[in-house]
């Protein structure tokens, strides 16, 4: 006879019994992440990419499963020991934030209950609960639009294509896409998609748009085309923000010669908006058509929490379609709120709960107290750099990214400086190109810092592990060897490179 499937593996989330079998899961689930992340004791595993892959151990396809908490304890456990846990002060490479317990809590009811954000059939009390906080969140972006609404999306890569898509539509024109070399790689991705040409990258030497070469851009267009310029509000890189009030002004004097809409990549800095202290850094914001804001960033939510937001939610219209089993028109003639025109994908989670939790237990107050800390951390990270005769600051932080580097080495050194800090498990830093004090592209280090918690001490002993390093002897060429592979699982292998039918148009830049 078959072994018999383990009755714990098959029950029920929801319904009236579903929190009596989550709760023993659930202690499971809590000792397996106490103990993994005791076991890693850092911000990510020692040993690079091969080590991880040494803890999951065994088939995960079994012929017969092995139980509900074994595989939790197991897989839970080497998920755990082999992250990289944002929450330590010295995982600050990427725009990946340690997410509040709170949030994280709510998002496990989101997956409990498992309603489907594509008709309200499915979602009742979520998509009530979702035109509340969209609406609100909205309203604090444009203060003064007619109707501010936004959409929630899975970042600011769906985000930037809806900003794009909603501007296609909003003229007959095709749009033109105008941005930055420093705006992020969704942009140029979402022309790409929807078949229009490359963006017209204007170079930004001083990390930022030059308003005077966006005019010069404008004027380079031919009569009646579309002019779509998408600002940045925090780079991925620098984490720099766009001049947003000249390019408002740019945009609605161009509006009387042509189309021309604005959209604004906010999903770093948006948050910013929270704090009295730092909302001014992001003004000119409100007069954009469309605004990316990510929550998962630096606003401490589970992936994901992205948001676009709109003045009048009547530029919304363009994305209403009808699927008769979704949203049949004599259902919403009769009142059934109609959801499928709230994005573009059809199922769609219950990502509200958790940002509307967080917004509700810490106010706008609490939130603030968070943007703020984090900035302060930033600063005084720059400052301790900018006191270290080893190191070198680029730059003071627009948000609460910091570059840097050793003084007096090479693009080569700091990049293998970086790699030895992630064999070693005791830093996660980033990197990015930005020009020197003479303005030659330079490689530095990248510092972006998401944790509220971070402390003095936290930062200076980062510094210290940097400067370790780059004291270290370099092998030859400064190249270190490989990370090692492990043969039974052999990590993934870059795709081949196109053939010159398949390669995308050069990028504008370049």
């Amino acid at each position: 006879m078959p072994a018999p499937i383990p009755l714990d593996s098959t029950l029920l989330a929801g319904g009236c019994s579903g929190a009596a079998s989550l709760r023993p899961l659930l202690e499971t689930v809590l000792t397996a992440l106490a103990d993994g992340a005791a076991e890693r004791c850092g911000p990510l595993p020692a040993g690079g990419p091969a080590a991880p892959d040494a803890t999951i151990g065994g088939t995960i396809l079994t012929e017969h499963g092995t139980g509900a908490h074994e595989a939790l304890g197991a897989l839970v456990h080497a998920l755990a020991r082999g992250a990289a846990d944002p929450a330590d002060p010295h995982c600050v490479a990427h725009l990946h934030c340690p997410p509040l317990a709170v949030a994280a809590a709510a998002d496990l009811a989101a997956s409990a209950l498992n309603p489907s954000l594509d008709s309200w059939d499915q979602a009742p009390a979520a998509s009530a609960l979702e035109a509340r906080v969209t609406a609100e969140l909205a309203a604090l972006v444009h203060p003064s639009g007619p109707s501010p609404d936004a959409l929630v999306t899975t970042g600011g890569t769906e985000s930037n294509l809806l900003g794009v898509l909603l501007a296609r539509e909003r003229h007959p024109a095709a749009p033109r896409v105008i941005c930055g070399a420093n705006a992020h790689h969704s942009t140029r991705r979402a022309t790409w998609l929807m078949g229009l040409p490359a963006p017209l990258t204007l170079p930004t030497p001083r990390g930022v748009l030059d308003p005077a070469a966006v005019r010069a851009a404008f004027e380079r267009l031919p009569p009646g085309a579309h002019a779509l310029l998408v600002a940045t509000a925090g780079t991925t890189d620098s984490g720099a923000i766009d001049p947003l009030p000249a390019l408002a002004d740019l945009v609605a004097d161009e509006r009387r010669r042509r189309p021309a809409s604005l959209h604004v990549d906010a999903a770093y800095g948006g948050p910013l908006l929270f704090s009295a202290r730092h909302r001014h850094l992001l003004a000119g914001v409100e007069r954009a058509d469309t605004v990316t804001l990510d929550l998962h960033k630096l606003g401490w939510q589970p992936i994901a929490a992205g948001l676009l937001t709109v003045p009048d939610r009547s530029a919304l219209i363009p994305l209403a379609h009808r699927a008769d089993y979704l949203n049949a028109d004599d259902d919403t003639e009769a009142g059934l709120p109609d959801l499928l025109g709230r994005s573009l994908r059809t199922t769609r989670r219950a990502d509200v709960l958790k940002i509307a939790v967080t917004l509700r237990a810490l106010g706008r107050a609490g939130l603030a107290a968070l943007v703020d800390d984090v900035l302060a951390a930033a600063r005084l990270l720059a400052q301790l750099i900018a006191e270290e005769p080893g190191l070198t600051l680029h730059a003071p932080p627009a948000i609460s990214t910091v570059l840097f580097r050793p003084t007096g080495v090479d693009d080569e050194r700091v990049a293998a400086v970086r790699r030895r800090l992630l064999a070693d498990g005791s830093t996660v830093l980033g990197r990015a190109w930005a020009p020197d004090a003479s303005g030659r592209r330079t490689l530095w280090l990248k510092a972006t810092l998401l944790n509220p918690r971070t402390q003095e001490s936290d930062l200076a002993a980062l510094l210290k592990l940097v400067l370790e390093r780059a004291a270290d002897p370099a092998p030859p060429g400064d190249r270190p060897a490989p990370f090692p592979q492990t043969p039974a699982h052999p990590l993934p292998k870059p795709l081949p490179k196109p053939l010159p039918s398949q390669r995308k148009p050069p990028d504008d830049r370049r």
